[in-house]
């Protein structure tokens, strides 16, 4: 029972012995209340006035119809929030119900932010292709073909994984001569977006190293960026701004090729050209050799045709130029007509030179980017290769003293015995 409160002259007075609370310890009292009945909740609601401080810490306020909560989210929890939270968006917010000291409010403090109705990583996905679709960053206008006939092809994925051998089988078994260079990166994990990108500027890097020097090395004809199929979640660092642009932004040609045939991620949409599956990819990029030496071949057997055809055209024309009854009665007019099938002739005769040697050096020029491929090209340029029972030698490790080695060079070979063995520190 509140004790009635004594009056004198006037005026109220407290009642003796009643406790006079200070702001703090109300404040206090509150928030022990609060926190003990909504430590952990989730709330549903609508954002607005969203406000990102410069120190990464995100305010808003989440409404329905009738009233609103404020909320802040600290730069730490943050971080897990995969998409770009925005006013007018609907959410489930978790975390905890308590008053912020300095003004004397409730506020929910957020520690997880999920969509209302999508999941966070198809959310992150729709806001960056849209984002990028409004850039450009799609058009096929920026689109760049892919070589014919590579002789270097850059990868970047992972050196262990199922990609890099489906491709390098591809590859040996459609034309082994073809170099394939090896960017190792991770593909999964939080760290797998920031290799990734780098990987596909330090091979444009390379390119323009080797075009700056003049060195005799080929340089990257066309990369294959991507890995094995695998959840969303494994497959997310390819759906990721950083190597979208990196994509975007390489001079050379880039196939994507993530996952299996039912996946799409944002690299697809922002490389020169999407495979269903890394080894597609391979078979897109690398020709098959039967099929460009069937092709050399029917070039070669359309020339002759076609000369030969040219030829008994011409021939027949003088033919019929010396049988007729012009040619054989006015001599005049025989001399003057046989003046002009020599002339004739010296021009046909010229022309299916020009078209032969036209055909012979394009030929040569098929060929000749075949010759540079065979190994037998790089052992004209000083190299060698070192055999051991047959195999070839690729680290010195693998031999011991001792060892009958055998080394081929472009003009004849010698067989020497290991003295000693140099391996380089790891």
């Amino acid at each position: 029972m509140i004790p009635r409160e004594a009056k004198t002259n006037g005026s109220t007075r407290m009642p003796e012995g009643t406790h006079v609370f200070t702001v703090t310890e109300v404040t206090r009292d509150i928030r022990s209340v609060l926190e003990d009945t909504f430590g952990d909740v989730w709330v549903e609601g609508e954002i607005s006035n969203f406000t990102l401080s410069s120190s990464g810490h995100a305010y808003f306020s989440l409404k329905d119809k009738n009233s609103l909560l404020n909320c802040v989210l600290f730069k730490g929890n943050s971080r897990s929030v995969a998409f770009t939270m925005e006013d007018g968006l609907h959410v489930l917010c978790r975390g905890r119900v308590s008053v912020y000291d300095k003004r004397g409010q409730y506020q929910l403090y957020v520690t997880r932010v999920e969509p209302r109705g999508r999941g966070a990583l198809q959310l992150a996905f729709e806001q960056l292709k849209a984002k990028l679709y409004k850039e450009g960053l799609f058009d096929e206008a920026r689109k760049k073909p892919l070589p014919y006939l590579p002789v270097r092809v850059g990868v970047v994925t992972s050196p262990t994984g199922a990609a890099i051998r489906d491709i390098l089988k591809v590859a040996r078994r459609r034309f082994a001569n073809v170099e394939i260079t090896i960017c190792p990166v991770k593909v999964q994990g939080d760290e797998a977006k920031e290799e990734i990108a780098a990987a596909i500027r330090t091979l444009n890097d390379y390119n323009r190293h080797l075009a700056g020097t003049g060195a005799v090395e080929h340089p990257i004809d066309v990369m294959i960026v991507g890995r094995g199929g695998g959840s969303l979640e494994d497959l997310w660092p390819f759906n990721e701004e950083v190597v979208a642009r990196a994509i975007s932004a390489s001079e050379i040609p880039v196939i994507s090729a993530v996952g299996h045939e039912v996946d799409y991620t944002i690299a697809d949409f922002t490389s020169d050209m999407r495979a269903p599956t890394p080894s597609a990819a391979a078979e897109l990029v690398i020709p098959l050799r039967e099929e460009l030496a069937e092709r050399i071949r029917t070039f070669g057997g359309r020339i002759y045709t076609a000369a030969k055809k040219r030829v008994e055209e011409l021939e027949g024309t003088v033919g019929r130029l010396r049988s007729s009854y012009v040619l054989r009665a006015p001599l005049n007019v025989f001399l003057q007509l046989g003046q002009q099938v020599d002339d004739l002739a010296k021009a046909a005769t010229s022309s299916v030179t020009y078209t032969m040697e036209f055909k012979r050096k394009e030929f040569e020029g098929i060929r000749g980017k075949l010759g540079a491929l065979s190994p037998l090209a790089v052992l004209e340029r000083g190299y060698s290769i070192t055999f051991k029972g047959g195999k070839i030698v690729k680290a010195a490790g693998t031999l011991k003293k001792d060892d009958i080695i055998r080394t081929r060079f472009a003009h004849g070979e010698t067989e020497s015995t290991v003295e000693t063995v140099h391996t380089p520190d790891v």
